[in-house]
């Protein structure tokens, strides 16, 4: 039987946090183990409690979503933790800046308040496989609009193989396993090992940072 998937809220509004708390706390596969009311207590929660996911609000007074996120993907902490942590912003904005800005410190993602209860479920479910929740054009239209100039290209990225850049390209763009396997004429089997390496090779925690890394440093596709 495989665990459940560790859940920390926070959200300064008390009778929102409470209403998504049981809605995650319903399901057979997840469990609340914390709560915060602002971002320097979620940052607490995270070091304490290793989830596996967060569900950061945006806006929240004193600390707030983004400079928690920013905190809790710091490289001190990042070294200290035994398993991988991912962050969700929730927001009331559609393709907001400042969720945007918390990708690029590390979340997965972000999410609109008003989704539903089934859409949260399946979004939390969605990150913790390593995925993003937003389409990859909404993710390419928040990324490109917050680099102004690509930045010179790690040593990392010239170590990849004529494969893996093929299969990072095809990332970048939002392809699944599926669709790459499909496209480069290989298993997904053989995407996934192609993934694990690129995501080495780079220091990158998972596929949304792959999307990031591109528009970083200026080598997305025009596919």
């Amino acid at each position: 039987m495989t665990s459940s998937i560790r859940v920390v809220l926070a959200d300064d509004q008390d009778l929102f946090r409470a209403g998504i708390a049981a809605i995650v706390d319903a399901q057979p596969d997840m469990e609340v183990v914390g709560q915060a009311a602002d971002g320097a207590e979620a940052v607490l929660l995270v070091d304490e409690q290793s989830p596996d996911i967060v569900l950061m609000d945006n806006r929240m007074p004193h600390t707030d979503g983004v400079e928690a996120t920013q905190l809790i993907f710091s490289p001190d902490r990042v070294s200290h933790r035994d398993r991988i942590v991912r962050v969700v912003i929730l927001t009331t904005f559609n393709l907001d800046e400042r969720a945007a800005t918390a990708i690029r410190h590390g979340a997965s993602g972000f999410l609109l308040k008003y989704v539903t209860p089934e859409m949260l479920c399946q979004a939390i479910r969605t990150v913790h496989a390593g995925n993003a929740v937003l389409s990859p054009t909404d993710l390419t239209t928040l990324m490109s609009a917050t680099f102004a100039e690509p930045r010179v290209l790690p040593d990392g990225y010239h170590e990849l193989t004529d494969r893996e850049r093929e299969v990072f390209d095809a990332v970048a763009r939002g392809l699944s396993n599926a669709e790459i396997a499909e496209e480069i004429l290989s298993s997904e089997s053989t995407v996934k090992t192609h993934v694990g390496g690129i995501l080495r090779k780079l220091g990158l925690r998972d596929r949304v940072q792959i999307v990031v890394y591109s528009h970083e440093h200026g080598i997305t596709s025009t596919v």
